[in-house]
C-alpha cells in the first residue's frame, strides 16, 4: 500500500537559490498558479458575453458572486462591501484549491499549514489594521468588554487577548486538518480496495460516497474560511 502521507510531499519543480535562500519553484506553487488561472479564466468566459438570460457558465459565476456578496452583506454589514473584493478572493482561492486537490495527481495546497497559517494571518494582520483604522486606540475595548466591572480586567482581559490571538491559528488549523485527514482517509481506502482486488467491488461503492462528502466537506472549509474571516472582519468594525 502506498505511504498516505507521500502525497503532501513537496517537491521543487524549478530549483532556484538566492543568498542562501531557498526560492524554487515547487508543486505546491505550480497549483496555486493553476488555481489563480483556473478562477481568472472561469470568471472572464462566463461574463464576457453576458446576457439577460444567463447561460450555465454565467449563472454558476453569478451564483458565487451573490454568494459571497450575500455572506459579507449578512456578517460585515453596509460598511464591509469596500473589503468584498478581498473575501469573494479569498473564497475562491480556497474554494479551488479545496475542489483542484481531490482530482488524481493534483496537489493540495490547502492542506499545508503554512499556506493556510498564510491566509489566516494576511486576514488576522489586516482586520486588526482596519480596527485600528476605525477606532484608533480605542480598539483595545476589544480586549475589555464595556460595561464590565473594573475588577474583572484581571481575568477578562487576558481571556480575551488569548482568544484573539488564536484566531489565525484556530482558522489555519481548522482548514489544513479537515484536507488533511479527508485526503488521507481516501488514499488509505483506495489501497484496500486495490489490494483486495475483485473483492474490492463493494468497498469501492462506499468509497465514491465518501469521495461525494468529501467534496462537500472541501465546499463547506471555504465557506467557513471565508465566513469566520467576516466576523473577524465584523468585530474590527463594530467591535463586540
Amino acid at each position: 500500500m502506498a505511504n498516505p502521507i507521500e502525497q503532501f510531499k513537496i517537491q521543487s519543480l524549478i530549483p532556484l537559490e538566492i543568498c542562501g535562500v531557498n526560492f524554487s519553484f515547487t508543486n505546491s506553487a505550480l497549483f496555486m498558479m493553476i488555481s489563480v488561472i483556473l478562477i481568472v479564466s472561469f470568471l472572464i468566459l462566463s461574463i464576457r458575453k453576458s446576457t439577460l438570460i444567463p447561460t450555465r457558465w454565467q449563472l454558476l459565476a453569478e451564483i458565487f458572486y451573490e454568494f459571497s456578496f450575500n455572506m459579507v452583506r449578512d456578517n460585515v454589514g453596509i460598511e464591509g462591501k469596500k473589503y468584498f473584493p478581498f473575501i469573494f478572493s479569498l473564497f475562491m482561492f480556497v474554494l479551488f484549491g479545496n475542489l483542484l486537490g481531490m482530482f488524481p495527481y493534483a496537489f493540495t495546497y490547502t492542506s499545508h499549514i503554512i499556506i493556510t497559517f498564510g491566509l489566516a494571518i494576511i486576514v488576522f494582520v489586516g482586520v486588526t489594521i482596519i480596527g485600528f483604522v476605525h477606532h484608533g486606540f480605542g480598539y483595545l475595548r476589544m480586549f475589555f468588554p464595556h460595561g464590565a466591572p473594573s475588577i474583572t480586567a484581571i481575568i477578562l482581559i487576558p481571556i480575551e487577548l488569548i482568544s484573539y490571538f488564536s484566531r489565525p491559528f484556530s482558522l489555519a488549523i481548522r482548514l489544513f486538518a479537515n484536507m488533511t485527514v479527508g485526503h488521507i482517509i481516501l488514499k488509505v481506502m483506495s489501497g484496500f480496495i486495490v489490494a483486495l482486488g475483485v473483492f474490492g467491488i463493494l468497498p469501492m461503492v462506499f468509497l465514491g460516497g465518501v469521495i461525494i462528502l468529501e467534496f462537500g466537506i472541501a465546499i463547506l472549509q471555504a465557506y467557513v474560511f471565508a465566513i469566520l474571516s467576516c466576523i473577524y472582519l465584523h468585530d474590527a468594525i463594530h467591535m463586540h
